[in-house]
């Protein structure tokens, strides 16, 4: 028991430099565990996924990609949505919760995407954030998906909960949970990064019972018992960065 409350302790004396290098290395972990991360939710074009996205909070993608299978049958387009019963509508997307909170997301976003945005979901996140209902988590995932634009990182649950477990972001706040992260990880790898951390949430590091025996991340992870010190972590990832250019 002491060692282990004396391995914890250490982590509390990380370096900047430590954590810059240990955050380089779980990007390269996640890479090779996730190498082509997909989202869930099914969609055929960014207004879907905007739609989907809002359906998805509180909820399952399996149930929200049940309801969007008739939905997007039925509403084609954002006047579609713009002139939809809300009554009607909160009743078609019942089982995803907090149904009417999100039939008002929803036909309020694609009224303002028609009258605002010429029916068109919008491709920057400024004017995403316009939308009724969006913030963003709902317009990274959108700029990511359906635009192919990497404008931040995606903070859903899973990423809140393996950045916590992982010391990459001591704040509680999604927004600037985010911020850190974006300081952490090179540009080029914010899209894959958010889904990556998205699948190693929802496969080994789960909230009740993480698999830290089978985590790619163990031994870099300050709550695994299996995880090495700050300082030997940056040794053995200057070494493996040595070994990889062929020092």
């Amino acid at each position: 028991m002491k060692k282990e409350t004396s391995a914890k302790k250490a982590w509390d004396h990380e370096t900047p430099e430590q954590l810059r290098s240990r955050a380089a290395e779980i990007v390269r972990r996640l890479k090779k565990a996730y190498p082509h991360p997909q989202i869930a939710l099914r969609f055929n074009n960014p207004l879907e996924l905007l739609v989907a996205t809002i359906l998805s909070a509180q909820c399952t993608d399996e149930r929200v990609n049940m309801v969007t299978e008739t939905l997007f049958r039925k509403y084609r387009s954002a006047r579609d949505y713009a002139g939809a019963n809300p009554i009607e509508f909160e009743q078609e997307i019942k089982s995803t919760g907090f149904f009417r909170n999100k039939t008002k997301s929803v036909l309020g976003a694609c009224k303002v995407i028609v009258e605002n945005f010429g029916g068109k979901v919008p491709d920057s996140m400024d004017d995403l954030l316009t939308l009724p209902g969006v913030g963003r988590k709902t317009a990274n995932v959108v700029l990511e998906n359906g635009y192919g634009t990497a404008s931040g990182i995606v903070v859903d649950t899973h990423v809140k909960r393996v950045a916590e477990r992982l010391r990459l972001s001591e704040e509680s706040d999604p927004d600037k949970i985010e911020t850190g992260l974006m300081k952490l990880v090179p540009k080029r790898s914010w899209i894959d990064f958010g889904k990556q951390m998205i699948c190693h949430g929802r496969r080994i590091c789960h909230a009740r019972r993480p698999k830290c025996g089978e985590c790619v991340l163990n031994d870099i992870c300050p709550s695994s018992t299996l995880a090495l010190s700050p300082s030997s972590i940056q040794t053995a990832v200057r070494s493996t960065d040595r070994l990889r250019s062929g020092d």
